[in-house]
């Protein structure tokens, strides 16, 4: 009972924290930098980049953040800026940064056009690097400044501003690289994905002031009840089917590190008080921002679980922190718990049979929930502990993870009447795979490969009729590949040699 009254104060203190009334210094706060370059001297000069910061400034301003706006900045009026930034966050806020304004990709790393960027070509890819501002090192100023969660937005996927005319172009890529690799508290957001371009307007009637996608995401920001995942998602909807009505590819693509939901317009749609909570606090003129919910009690052998899918159905394996002398389960509602039984192996802790950790379920099971119990080591029974079945979810998950873990697998060649290149691999795991790009004897994918359409009854089935592999010029010397998985995030570029039939 005391510690969860103490964890109880505990929640209040920090929802009136965030108020702004009365409260200490180190008071969690947000705070937001939006960065917008139109009137670039060398590169090709941007029409919307400045009234998309703008937009976003005011758009977070009600939600509670204090905002920087900055306006064509040079390199050095970049820096600086950035510095005030810096400044301005302490330990534990929420920091947003937004920018809008050329970007450029070299060598797998994002950079920010300022606008007094000299006008490169081939072979001058460090004066680019040397005028610019590295993405990566803001998401390191975040971390350094220990804000606890970090939020950049970039509407900088257009095309490469150093083309020109009758010279070769700089090495790089317009737009920016995914960026996977983030740190824990970190979310990122991108226009467009890898090599696509992103939208100013939709034609030359489109007298909207915004690119198709701030305008659509500065929408989704403000509803209310929607966590940042998805703001993203629908905005990736939105922007999408936009695009698709002018036959242009545009998909947003988000890449999440945080630990927690992060909502910034008010709480979650189903967040329910509990009748035994105390009501939560009322606190005149907050910002629209999410309070904490009561903490529940601690589950201090609560299982998780991982799910499988085969040909005959699912398998659910549970794992449990401490020993454990029976497991029981029951999907929740449908009748009485039934045991998993027991393996021919001696847990070493208990010196007893291990109860079997695994459970099977139908191929047509539906969504619900499982409630799993368990034996303790001094023959308490525990639980029922709720774990949520999601079998497009889970299959999806699951499937991602065989392809990332045989990403060696996912293309072989044969010599028959020619040279053949099989992805039998991709088509058993399709239902993980939003599109699939190719390249012959370059190392950018640059063509879609079409792959059948997901069968949720029998997802890894391989039926005849469907297509297997592609016919190759007998000279083919490799193939790239790029999967974009169903929740938008992007593999590394494999390349795959018909010499020796190895992947690279």
């Amino acid at each position: 009972m005391t510690r969860r009254l103490f964890r109880i104060l505990a929640a209040l203190g920090l929802a009136a924290s965030l108020g702004g009334f009365a409260a200490p210094a180190c008071a969690e706060k947000r705070v937001a930098l939006v960065v917008g370059n139109n009137d670039y001297k060398n590169v090709p000069k941007l029409l919307k980049a400045v009234n998309d910061a703008r937009t976003m400034g005011d758009t977070l301003k009600q939600l509670g953040f204090s905002v920087m706006v900055a306006e064509n900045q040079s390199r050095q009026q970049f820096s600086e800026t950035l510095l005030a930034f810096d400044k301005a966050i302490e330990p534990g806020d929420t920091a947003f940064f937004f920018y809008a304004g050329h970007g450029f990709e070299i060598a797998g790393q994002n950079y920010l056009l300022p606008t007094d960027v000299p006008a490169a070509t081939e072979g001058q890819e460090e004066l680019v690097r040397d005028a610019s501002i590295l993405a990566d090192r803001i998401v390191e100023r975040l971390q350094n400044k220990k804000a606890r969660t970090s939020i950049l937005v970039f509407d900088a996927c257009r095309n490469n501003p150093f083309e020109r005319k009758g010279t070769r172009a700089v090495a790089g890529g317009g737009g920016l690289a995914p960026m996977t690799q983030l740190p824990e508290g970190v979310f990122s957001v991108f226009s467009a994905g890898p090599r696509q371009t992103a939208l100013d307007r939709l034609s030359n009637d489109d007298a909207n002031p915004n690119s198709v996608f701030t305008r659509t995401f500065a929408k989704e920001l403000l509803k209310p009840g929607e966590n940042l995942v998805q703001v993203a998602q629908r905005t990736r909807r939105a922007v999408s089917e936009m695009a698709d009505t002018v036959k242009h590819r545009q998909v947003p693509v988000y890449f999440d590190q945080m630990v927690d939901d992060v909502f910034l317009s008010g709480l979650a749609k189903d967040a329910v008080a509990r009748s035994d909570d105390p009501p939560p606090q009322k606190l005149a003129a907050l910002p629209p921002v999410s309070v904490p919910q009561m903490p529940k009690e601690e589950s201090l052998n609560a299982p998780i679980a991982s799910f499988s899918r085969h040909n005959g159905g699912w398998s659910v394996t549970f794992s449990f922190a401490d020993p454990t002398l029976g497991i029981s389960w029951r999907m929740a509602g449908a009748g009485d718990f039934r045991e998993t039984g027991f393996i021919d192996t001696l847990d070493p802790r208990t010196r007893k049979r291990m109860p079997n950790p695994s459970i099977e379920l139908p191929p047509d099971a539906q969504a619900g929930t499982i409630e799993v119990r368990y034996v303790d080591q001094s023959g308490d029974m525990q639980g029922p502990f709720p774990i949520r079945f999601d079998p497009e979810a889970a299959l999806i998950r699951d499937q991602r993870k065989i392809l990332d873990m045989t990403s060696t697998s996912w293309l072989s060649f044969r010599e028959f009447n020619g040279l053949l290149v099989y992805y039998t691999h991709l088509v058993s795991y399709r239902c993980a795979i939003r599109e699939v790009r190719i390249g012959i004897d370059t190392a950018v994918p640059n063509q879609v490969l079409k792959m059948p359409p997901c069968d949720m009854r029998d997802p890894s089935a391989v039926s005849a009729g469907m297509p297997l592999y592609m016919k190759l010029a007998p000279s083919t010397k490799s193939v790239s590949v790029e999967l974009t998985y169903r929740d938008g995030s992007v593999s590394e570029i494999k390349s795959f040699r018909s010499a020796n039939r190895s992947n690279n």
